[in-house]
């Protein structure tokens, strides 16, 4: 079986060309994300093959990215308060 370990991937991207590039790179390999931080669980393949995607979309110089592996030992801690969508249970659409 395969190990898949919990990584957080980040960017910064300057320009908007490579900004859509790059997001369209992490889409691939995310299972979630907030902004321009993105939840990834990775094999040591995909991490591979991730960093070497985003090498060849992001400008060095300019650009950021970060990829970080999260200890599985870790707690999970959350923030905030769940609220009920206000939404009905239905829609109509005509």
């Amino acid at each position: 079986m395969t190990k898949r370990i919990l990584h957080l991937a980040a960017y910064d991207v300057s320009d908007p060309g490579r900004l859509r590039e790059a997001l369209k790179v992490l889409k691939g390999y995310a299972s979630g994300r907030q902004k321009s931080v993105f939840e990834c669980f990775l094999t040591q393949a995909e991490r591979r093959r991730l960093l070497a995607e985003i090498r060849g979309v992001l400008d060095l110089r300019e650009d950021r990215f970060f990829l970080v592996r999260l200890d599985p030992r870790g707690k999970i801690l959350t923030l905030g308060v769940a609220v009920k969508p206000t939404d009905p249970p239905w829609f109509y659409v005509g």
